[in-house]
């Protein structure tokens, strides 16, 4: 029985091991491209987006918390699909509905997330208390809208102070879209389409 469980943890590690090397190696050749297409910002975020690769297996060995690696490998593609396919490659604006299939996704992993944070403390030995599988259900729930309420404040103030376009606005592509109209006029086209 110890076998068989070693030889299966053995098989996730390895399946984890396989799409991290694959998704690294893509990234990296998408760094390549950008910098040699003189797109630095695009550079940037495959940098940003190795160091989240790295983010999981930091945590784990800091907290010395096992994250399952189904989980680890979701997290992984979850970051790929924003920051490589999204905004490099522009799959928000070619794709229908990638923006929602990412908020979906995210959603059920901060789920999971909630859900094996409270399950680790479940199995801890130093407490005592059991919690009902309603209660794990209901905390998770929470957690992950909690960080979908809080990432959207967090896109609204990004566009609203840094005049980004995170919110990706798919009606109106030629003007920030955030503040249409500067002078607040009330009768300028932008304030009476607003209302």
């Amino acid at each position: 029985m110890a076998k068989q469980k070693k030889e299966n943890r053995w098989y996730h590690e390895k399946s984890t091991l396989t799409v991290f090397l694959v998704l690294r190696f893509l990234v990296i050749l998408t760094a390549i491209l950008s910098a040699v297409r003189r797109d630095y910002e695009s550079v940037f975020i495959s940098c940003f987006t190795l160091l989240l690769f790295l983010l999981p297996s930091i945590l784990t060995k800091r907290l010395r918390v096992t994250l399952p690696s189904t989980l680890e490998c979701i997290i992984l593609l979850f970051v790929f699909a924003a920051n490589i396919l999204g905004e490099i490659n522009n799959f928000y604006v070619r794709v229908p509905h990638w923006d929602t299939l990412l908020h979906t996704l995210n959603g059920f992993n901060c789920a999971a997330i909630g859900f094996a944070m409270v399950d680790f403390l479940n199995r801890e030995e130093r407490f005592s208390i059991r919690l009902s599988p309603l209660y794990l259900a209901v905390v998770a729930f929470c957690f992950s809208m909690t960080v979908g309420v809080c990432w959207e404040i967090y896109e609204y103030i990004a566009d609203h102070l840094f005049t980004l376009d995170m919110q990706k606005d798919a009606i109106v592509h030629s003007f920030n879209t955030v503040m249409l109209d500067a002078t607040n006029d009330k009768q300028s086209p932008s304030r009476i389409l607003r209302t």
